[in-house]
């Protein structure tokens, strides 16, 4: 691992976004017991990570994080950055008490929210796609890895009666 191959905009936007999404993290009022909290910012770390060494790398390689496809502190700082976001879709999915009738239009608005994101971390230079990978695909994936989230919350509250 390599500190970074040049720090420019996509590192300063990496950080930048790390101090926003954690300050608005620790801000919020606490919702959930720690144990349920530490488990989905698991899940918002490693659901990336997997898809990062599955699709974005290897034989697939359909996009490149940060400036190399060298791996760089700049990368793990990306996937830390997506821990709270699944934090976040549950937080907001409880506090908003949605429900089967309102699923797909919440799902909907944080798909906006990924799509608004990964735009201007292309911008910022934070993801380069490559090998025919479009912005498309990702909204797949986000439509894939949400529902999955909350399917995951929805067995994690039947079975956890602290929740």
């Amino acid at each position: 691992m390599i500190l970074w191959e040049q720090f420019d905009r996509n590192e300063i936007f990496v950080i930048a976004m790390l101090i926003v999404v954690y300050a608005i993290f620790f801000l919020v009022p606490k919702l959930f017991p720690k144990h349920i909290t530490v488990l989905f910012l698991i899940i918002g770390f490693s659901i990336p990570v997997i898809f990062d060494f599955t699709i974005g790398g290897g034989m697939l390689n359909f996009y490149q994080i940060n400036d190399s496809n060298a791996y760089e502190l700049t990368d793990m700082l990306t996937y830390i950055n997506f821990a709270p976001f699944a934090y976040f879709y549950i937080y907001f999915y409880e506090r908003l008490a949605i429900k089967k009738t309102t699923f797909i239009p919440y799902t909907i608005i944080w798909v906006i929210i990924g799509f608004i994101l990964e735009a201007v971390s292309k911008f910022m230079n934070v993801i380069q796609y490559q090998n025919d990978y479009t912005f498309y695909y990702s909204v797949i994936i986000f439509l894939v890895v949400l529902t999955f989230t909350v399917l995951f919350y929805e067995l994690v509250k039947k079975k956890d009666p602290t929740i």
